[in-house]
């Protein structure tokens, strides 16, 4: 029987409290075939995200739970784990954005339109590290450093299960959004071998991809698997003609996909030892990123004409380096009950480095501040290392779970155990070209760029990290938690859920969850949850600071200052050192499936954030002071420009506790299978998602800076209409025979943007996309698949708020067509791929 679209049932959380020790996987599968018209994957015995009932299925569990297993994510066309939970998870999002520094490779994921640090990671149920990359620039997850979940090849997933619930007081910080569990492959009997060529419709963008997984099995009952896989990624670019800063107008921007470099090697393994099972899972992964800057032009000051004389475009190349193990050993306890201890270690690191650019203050430095008549250096290297960012976590854990005699003979399921953990954050300085004011950074010196104005610090495109900012700090956070799960007679489901946590830098935090399920009858069932919740600030939000040149409301590059949260500038300004995020969540929803070919679920949702962590606008001097006086005649009266007039930087940012949001929401899946009588089938699945989020308040602790001047009202258009509002998807899969027809439809609600052009607001409009892929096995063992994603090649709406006059909002002039900040699905267009699959 050919495998299912995807096991979208109802799953789980019967109150289960977890720590971060779900239970790695079910009892391995058998082997996909390379061939269609397999025996799916069998999804009963599976213990899901959100429960620690083992038994417990993706259809009789008390919340949403989506199962994607791996033939589905193979069936995509797609390459990275962020793009196909896109094109099969409508509660997903995975903003494709450039022009933002590291994130042009770190891309944001999302849940139900909250956070990327609002989202917990699994990895075989254990919490998998986040990203040290903090999203500075104007995208989604602003602030925020999410978890790099491209950094797991997707040749070595077994499936991925997707929690759309609130679980802090299960799984603990980040869960508020709900949870992302990637189970890896434990197949032992063959070598799998994938190849693949991509390419745009425009002709750029090719890609070339290759990945090998295989499995060993150890002794009798152990296993080893293991996964290559690597990527080649050229580079795309939308951009189009500036006619603003060259003349003629020409394209000096590079807008779209980075140029990228990637390989991965992972492992899963187990061992008989004793009574139980010694286990182990990880991997490492290189990835190597080139994309750029803003467009210098020849008359600005950061440029130098000797150097170029055309302008240039600052390079910033990038390296992502993550590594992850973990060690752990489970048995029974007795007849009734098991135990797990681990240890999991994870560390990300990111560096920066810059080319084709230039210090002007280093090639503008006088040679003896004296004599002006002994003139410049007139040198610079035009390439620097600018910093590495690191984040190291280790995690251990020893959980308990089994059943004790419970009411009316039913047996009640509790699970309990202990989890500490370390966050270790390090910001690394770059060369000191690349931050340094001239060779001696003393600010006393007039350094005077092209334009006769002081030239500014650093190199260009990405100015280093500097001593001042480096940092090498962290915190340990233990906890406690206590699951319970029973039936009041054979209906009636229910579960508790309570959850304590002490973190050495802000205190303690306890978190609850209540879950039931009522069968109605053998086909329609009522399920919901209710829970508070906590996010605990990041390391990188409590340790990141950083100087780099951005835009101000003017479109003009500026000095800004990424100011670390309690330290003299925020405390200048009034701001009080970051605490916890708090929530409160619910669903509700019923799961009705009136035969076996036909199933559908509906769940509502509601997430409420109260202090929200979040990046402060862009905040920049005064002109005039309160006095009415010009601020260049007296700063007593101007007390931003007093704060940052003497660190010599044009605005500054900073992280603190400011808004609180409302998240509501509905999902509806409903699944449609049918067998023909010669032998083929057709399995229809439309999933349709909404959400909306409100500010619901905005607070200030500063003296200095009312509500709407901290977050403003652009920061408010980012929250609540940065992501879509709308996500379907609509998917039909028809086998016979060797052949398999896959054909996807996804809607992209509309977006909007105005951090760029505060109180112009661009609204993008929704799109729908869609996808085909034709695979033929030519045998067991060989597959071919061609297909086109995006076929009919949709772009979206061309910026057109002030398009026609640069002087109220220059970029669609300096080559921007399209917007940049919150795009779902990117600009790339159509695309068509081939992909040969083979095993032995």
């Amino acid at each position: 029987m050919p495998a299912p679209i995807r096991n979208r049932l109802t799953p789980a959380i019967a109150a289960a409290l977890a720590a971060v020790a779900l239970s790695p996987s079910a009892p391995a599968q058998p082997p996909a075939s390379a061939a269609a018209g397999q025996e799916p994957t069998t999804l009963d015995r599976i213990q899901v995200t959100g429960s620690r009932v083992r038994g417990r299925t993706a259809e009789d569990t008390a919340a949403p739970v989506d199962v994607i297993g791996r033939e589905e994510l193979n069936a995509t066309g797609a390459l990275e784990v962020g793009q196909i939970l896109q094109m099969l998870e409508p509660s997903f999002n995975f903003s494709r954005t450039f022009v933002s520094d590291g994130t042009d490779i770190l891309r944001p994921a999302t849940l139900r339109a909250l956070g990327p640090d609002q989202v917990l990671v699994l990895v075989n149920g254990k919490r998998r590290h986040q990203q040290a990359l903090v999203n500075v620039q104007q995208t989604i997850g602003r602030g925020s450093a999410g978890t790099d979940i491209n950094a797991i090849p997707v040749a070595a997933i077994e499936r991925i299960e997707v929690l759309r619930d609130g679980a802090a007081a299960q799984y603990g910080s980040d869960a508020i959004a709900g949870v992302i569990n990637i189970i890896l492959k434990k197949q032992t009997d063959h070598t799998e071998v994938s190849v693949e060529g991509a390419q745009y419709y425009a002709g750029d963008g090719e890609m070339l991809h290759g990945s090998v997984n295989t499995g060993f099995a150890l002794g009798g009952e152990g296993f080893l698997n293991l996964t290559a896989e690597a990527r080649n990624r050229n580079e795309t670019n939308r951009a189009g003609p500036d006619r603003l800063r060259v003349d003629p107008p020409r394209v000096t921007q590079r807008l779209g996909d980075a140029d990228a470099r990637d390989h991965y090697l992972w492992f899963n393994g187990g061992l008989p030892a004793g009574a139980g099972e010694l286990y182990w899972f990880g991997g490492v992964s290189r990835r190597e990123g080139d994309s750029s800057g803003f467009f210098r032009s020849a008359g600005d000051n950061r440029t130098v004409p000797a150097l170029y004389p055309d302008g240039f475009l600052p390079n910033i190349l990038t390296t992502v380096e993550d590594a992850s193990v973990a060690v752990g050993y489970r048995a029974p306890l007795g007849d009734r009950w098991d135990w797990d201890v681990s240890i999991n270690r994870g560390r990300n690191k990111f560096g920066f480095e810059e080319s084709n650019s230039v210090n002007v203050s280093w090639w503008y430095e006088p040679r003896d501040p004296a004599d002006p008549a002994a003139g410049i250096y007139a040198e610079s290297p035009t390439s620097a290392d600018t910093g590495t960012l690191r984040f190291d976590q280790t995690t251990f854990n020893l959980d308990f779970n089994g059943s004790v005699d419970g009411w009316g003979g039913n047996p009640l399921y509790l699970a309990t155990g202990f989890e500490w953990r370390q966050d270790d954050y390090r910001i690394e300085a770059g060369d000191p070209v690349s931050y340094t004011y001239g060779r001696t950074n003393d600010r006393g010196i007039p350094i005077v760029g092209q334009a006769g104005e002081i030239a500014q610090p650093g190199i260009q495109g990405f100015p280093g990290f500097s001593p001042s900012e480096a940092v090498d700090d962290g915190r340990h956070s233990m906890a406690v938690y206590l699951d319970a799960e029973t039936h009041l007679g054979e209906r009636l489901l229910i579960g508790a859920a309570v959850r304590f946590e002490d973190y050495s830098d802000f205190g303690n935090t306890t978190t609850g969850k209540l879950s039931a399920r009522f069968d109605a009858s053998e086909r329609f069932a009522v399920r919901g949850t209710l829970a508070t919740g906590f996010r605990a600030p990041g390391v990188q939000q409590l340790f990141y600071s950083q100087r780099s040149t951005n835009l101000n409301a003017e479109g003009v590059l500026t000095d800004t200052l990424t100011a670390r949260q309690d330290s003299a500038v925020t405390r200048a300004f009034g701001i009080e050192p970051l605490q916890e995020e708090t929530s409160t969540s619910g669903t509700l929803g019923f799961v009705w499936k009136p035969n076996e070919r036909f199933s559908a679920t509906l769940d509502v949702f509601r997430i409420d954030i109260d202090d929200r962590i979040i990046f402060s606008s862009n905040i920049q001097p005064e002109s005039v002071g309160t006095d009415g006086n010009p601020c260049a005649a007296d700063l007593a009266n101007c007390p931003i420009r007093a704060i940052l007039d003497p660190i010599g930087v044009g605005q500054v940012l900073f992280f603190t506790n400011a808004i609180d949001t409302r998240t509501t929401g509905v999902d509806l899946v409903l699944n449609h299978g049918t067998e023909f009588a010669a032998g083929s089938r057709l399995d229809l699945t439309a999933l349709v998602h909404f959400n909306k989020t409100e500010v619901e308040a905005r607070r200030s602790q500063s003296p200095i800076l009312p509500p709407a001047a901290l977050f403003d009202d652009a920061q408010v258009t980012l929250v609540e209409q940065g992501q879509p509002r709308a996500h379907h998807v609509l998917q039909a899969v028809y086998e016979t025979g060797p052949w398999q027809i896959t054909g996807r439809g996804n809607y992209y609600g509309s977006v909007a943007g105005e951090g760029f052009t505060p109180g112009l607001k661009q609204t993008w409009d929704g799109k729908w996309l869609f996808d085909l892929g034709v695979r033929y096995a030519f045998s067991e063992n060989l597959a071919l698949t061609v297909g086109g994603n995006n076929l009919f090649d949709e772009y979206p709406d061309e910026w057109t708020v002030g398009a026609d006059d640069p002087g109220v909002n220059p970029f669609p002039s300096l080559g921007f067509k399209y917007g940049w900040e919150t795009m779902p699905f990117g600009m790339n267009g159509g695309s068509y791929y081939a992909r040969l699959d083979y095993r032995f």
